[in-house]
């Protein structure tokens, strides 16, 4: 998943950010409403994680949401925050937020929840995503097992490559794109990266679990029904 966070403690924002990335996650960080609203803007998210109170304000990050939702953009919505009364969840989820997470938290809940928001956006009711071949991905347990429920070796990169690809898998997406999606934050990272991850799947999975795209990139394979 590629995910915005914006939180202005940078003990905290350090910590949630290298525990996402650890997982296998691509994690944009900012520290104010404002910079996290132009980060939105560039699209390409799977989820925001915003603290409530930042610099501009107790209820920032609740204004923050409800100006992305009146802009049209329904990318889900997690709060952060150590605001746990009833009021303020309410709040939250009146602004346009899906989930609320009071601090402190339990990391594995943190990736629990952001899992399942992901999930419900992209029409995955369950933790289990079919993929062409007879493979299934475990989104929780980030792996995949083939037909007989073996599990398939696959490195931290790899998973997040065929997770970006399996939660959308109506859309082709550019190498640029996947880049941004699964290498965010590393300089200077060239394209040919993507076709070598790529072919390191077929390899693994078989040659219908990714499809190029020719002139633009790549797209998840026909599932069988």
């Amino acid at each position: 998943m590629r995910l915005l966070l914006v939180e202005d403690d940078f003990r905290l924002r350090t910590l949630i950010a290298t525990g996402l990335q650890e997982s296998g996650h691509s994690v944009e960080e900012v520290a104010s409403a404002e910079n996290g609203y132009n980060m939105a803007l560039s699209g390409g998210f799977d989820a925001f994680i915003l603290d409530v109170m930042l610099p501009e304000g107790e209820e920032a990050g609740f204004q923050l949401a409800r100006r992305l939702r009146e802009e049209g953009n329904a990318t889900p919505i997690l709060f952060l925050t150590a605001r746990a009364d009833l009021d303020s969840r309410l709040t939250g989820l009146d602004a346009g937020g899906d989930d609320y997470l009071s601090k402190p938290f339990d990391f594995r809940e943190l990736r629990a929840r952001l899992s399942a928001l992901v999930r419900r956006s992209a029409g995955q009711p369950s933790n289990e995503v079919s993929l062409p071949g007879g493979f299934k991905l475990q989104l929780l347990r980030r792996q995949v097992t083939d037909a007989a429920k073996s599990n398939v070796p696959l490195t931290p990169r790899e998973f997040e490559l065929l997770e970006s690809l399996a939660l959308h898998p109506e859309r082709a997406y550019a190498r640029e794109e996947l880049i941004s999606r699964v290498w965010s934050g590393q300089p200077d990272v060239d394209s040919r990266v993507v076709d070598v991850y790529v072919g390191n799947l077929r390899r693994k999975l078989g040659e219908g679990v990714i499809l190029t795209v020719r002139g633009h990139g790549y797209r998840l394979g026909e599932v069988s029904r």
